[in-house]
């Protein structure tokens, strides 16, 4: 018999409580490129200049940020559950295989609070996320994710994923949509309302009423700049990174949402890769499931993130150690909510002052 157990504060019972510093966002936005460390995205010679000088003037910049796995799916499931890697995620999910359960779990409090122990990549439906903590709530959240085009798209159970390669008119990859990981999402009726294709933003950017509480944004496998070169003829890398952000990132700043209420976050998945930098942040350590979630090391490498806000003050920075879990725990925090897996683990750092140090008076 396989159980899954998970900390008792991962069904959402308990609600710790929350600073006064957190503002009053009500509008969540999250942006992920792919494979690019610290100094290629934010250093001097960076190429792409619209993100790493104008967005970087507006922002502060998280120069401690770091990803918490290798390879890139598993840094996408942290950022929406905190749940840790085993091999299956950490090979990117060649097989869209569900999740099996295995032992015991262990609880709030402990090296790995709240996590699944066991292999596979879809999680059940008692495995909780941010958006099943969303729905809970009364809040929204959409995914947009380019070139996905059916909605909710993903591989059959235990089924090759055909996704893992672009394609020519088809660049979307399942594994860059952590949504489709978590069975309690891909077994609702909601999924193809919630899990849409980037298409659709500028729609729902129209009013404040149409734009999710989190609006999570994974464009393709050019402009994400983890392919270089692509399959359509362009740069790829950071050169198609610049190119998107000049198009999206302005659509968000400018939406009515954003305007009243909004936050901004970019990031990366992980740095390049398990051999370049799989160093860590945070406390992370060995989880139940993978000894080192790096791969070679204990996470996914130093990243950077930048925060755009009313509450955030422009052309600033922070040195504070963040990684993905930080980054669920401080979206939690806006939404008072519970906080998942390893956003659990004692001594955490979540957004604070650092990052909402426009001087506002909360």
């Amino acid at each position: 018999m396989t159980a899954l157990v998970l900390s008792a504060s991962a069904d959402g019972v308990t609600t710790p409580p929350v600073a006064g510093y957190v503002p009053a966002i009500k509008h969540v936005f999250v942006i992920n490129i792919e494979n690019k460390g610290y100094d290629a995205t934010w250093g001097p010679t960076s190429a792409a200049p619209y993100l790493a000088k104008t967005l970087r003037g507006q922002g502060v910049l998280l120069n401690s940020y770091y990803g918490t796995a290798h390879n890139s799916q598993p840094n996408y499931v942290a950022q929406l559950s905190g749940q840790g890697p085993n091999p299956q995620m950490q090979a990117d999910c060649q097989v869209y295989s569900s999740f099996a359960g295995s032992g015991s779990g262990t609880g709030s409090g402990t090296p790995a609070p709240g996590q699944a122990v066991g292999s596979g990549c879809v999680f059940p439906a008692g495995v909780a996320s941010l958006p099943t903590q969303l729905d809970s709530r009364g809040l929204s959240w959409k995914g947009y994710m380019e070139d996905m085009r059916t909605p909710c798209r993903h591989p059959a159970a235990n089924s090759v994923d055909s996704t893992q390669k672009a394609k020519v008119g088809d660049q979307y990859a399942a594994r860059h949509n952590p949504f489709v990981y978590f069975g309690a999402i891909t077994g609702s009726s909601e999924c193809a309302a919630r899990d849409v294709d980037l298409s659709q933003l500028p729609k729902d950017l129209a009013s404040i009423s149409t734009t999710p509480n989190l609006t999570y944004i994974t464009p393709n496998l050019c402009n994400d700049g983890h392919d270089a070169p692509c399959v359509d003829g362009r740069p790829g890398g950071l050169a198609s990174v610049n190119a998107w952000m000049q198009i999206w990132v302005p659509r968000i700043l400018n939406s009515a949402a954003f305007k009243a209420d909004g936050e901004l976050i970019i990031t990366a998945d992980e740095s390049d890769g398990p051999q370049s930098d799989a160093s860590a942040c945070c406390g992370e350590g060995p989880g139940p499931n993978s000894a080192l979630p790096g791969i070679t090391g204990l996470g996914g490498g130093r990243i950077g993130a930048l925060v755009l806000s009313r509450w955030t003050a422009p052309n600033t920075w922070s040195t504070t150690p963040y990684n993905h879990y930080s980054l669920l725990a401080s979206i939690e925090d806006v939404f008072r909510l519970p906080y998942l897996g390893y956003a659990q683990t004692a001594g955490l750092n979540r957004f604070g002052l650092d990052v909402y140090n426009s001087g506002w008076n909360g």
